[in-house]
């Protein structure tokens, strides 16, 4: 059952946030911590807001185990800025730097690395249409390379790379859309970064994860508000940071604590995705070209064998609740969405339609 009338948003984000952790912002909203204002209306600087954010660093170091070494930042601009970012704090003009191409946002942030410095590629699926994930040890590495950068988990094509061994050179993440989702190894990676609006919070916030080794080195042209060093000695805080969105983060963080932790709710989503690929793999109607190696468990595109049902696949299945399945434009069919937030019930209610809509539709 759909909780409070809720529909099951399947979005690649923004994306679902627990409806427990919406419940508490709305009750919060007006009057936070008996303050008498919200906490929209509250000055980062303040004591109290200094908490906040201090507390949520805490529980989201806590979820992932992030080593001391490491500097935690909360940042603007989601994954998008820090395609800038990384090579500005990272590499020169003149230095040298490796991206596998993966994918729709592999290639955006190789496309906006070539801007700061020369961008080789290490690996890439891009001949089978992006079917697998570049296995490491397929990745062209020299002593040359300032870093190595790769997308785990790619939103639209719905791959994944979801183990990963240490390299002499740092391996820079995007995390974008399966942060927290399972365990990971936080000192495999020099640098981890990503959006929150997928399985943190709210759009606006981006969170970056940095061996302290890494940094002090940035280009001379970095502005001020992207500079990592900066941001580490101001605790993410040079300028006005985006308060609600490190506020809602905060709860997801204590949600996910109580869920049990990231081993509990990896479990939960390896079921969760066993259950939509299963279903698909035994379809007539359905297909999804990946190679099993490589599947996601956060985002599972799908075909219809009959491409003239797509408009009524994606009709019939809003009246039922079931929204955001359009797939990407630049891939087409559905796109399954399954975030933290999304229950194994909002799963089953789409293989149950999708299962009734195959019998009425093949």
């Amino acid at each position: 059952m759909m909780l409070n009338n809720r529909k099951y948003n399947f979005g690649a984000g923004p994306a679902t946030i627990p409806t427990s952790v919406l419940e508490e912002v709305k009750e919060e909203l007006l009057d936070w911590k008996g303050k008498g204002l919200s906490v929209l209306e509250i000055s980062h600087r303040s004591d109290d807001y200094q908490e906040l954010a201090f507390e949520a660093e805490k529980d989201f170091r806590d979820l992932l185990s992030i080593p001391d070494s490491y500097a935690v930042l909360f940042t603007h601009g989601g994954a998008t800025l820090q395609n800038a970012a990384i090579p500005l704090n990272l590499s020169s003009p003149d230095g040298e730097v490796s991206y596998v191409n993966s994918g729709y946002w592999a290639n955006r942030s190789i496309e906006e690395a070539k801007k700061y410095t020369n961008v080789r590629i290490a690996a890439s699926s891009q001949e089978t249409n992006f079917s697998f994930f570049p296995p490491q040890s397929s990745w062209k590495l020299s002593d040359k390379q300032d870093y190595i950068h790769v997308t785990p988990n790619e939103t639209i094509g719905g791959i994944a790379l979801r183990e990963v061994n240490k390299e002499v050179i740092p391996i820079v993440a995007d995390f974008s859309s399966s942060i927290l989702s399972e365990p990971i190894e936080v000192s495999s990676f020099g640098l981890i970064y990503g959006g929150a609006q997928k399985n943190i919070g709210p759009a606006g916030l981006g969170f970056v994860i940095v061996n302290r080794e890494l940094l002090g080195s940035a280009q001379k042209t970095v502005p001020s508000p992207m500079n990592y060093l900066i941001l580490e000695e101001s605790s993410s805080m040079y300028n006005t940071p985006p308060t609600f969105s490190w506020y809602v983060a905060g709860k997801v963080f204590k949600w996910l604590k109580g869920r049990g932790g990231l081993k509990a709710i990896g479990q939960i989503n390896e079921k969760k995705a066993k259950k939509l690929y299963d279903f698909v793999d035994r379809s007539d109607l359905y297909s999804n070209k990946i190679e099993k190696s490589s599947r996601s468990i956060m985002n599972i595109p799908f075909l219809l064998e009959k491409e003239e049902l797509n408009s009524k696949f994606l009709t019939d299945s809003s009246t039922k609740g079931l929204l955001a399945l359009k797939g990407h434009r630049s891939v087409g069919g559905m796109r399954a969405s399954i975030y933290n937030a999304m229950p194994e019930e909002g799963v089953e209610a789409l293989i149950e339609f999708m299962r009734l809509f195959e019998r009425e539709n093949l």
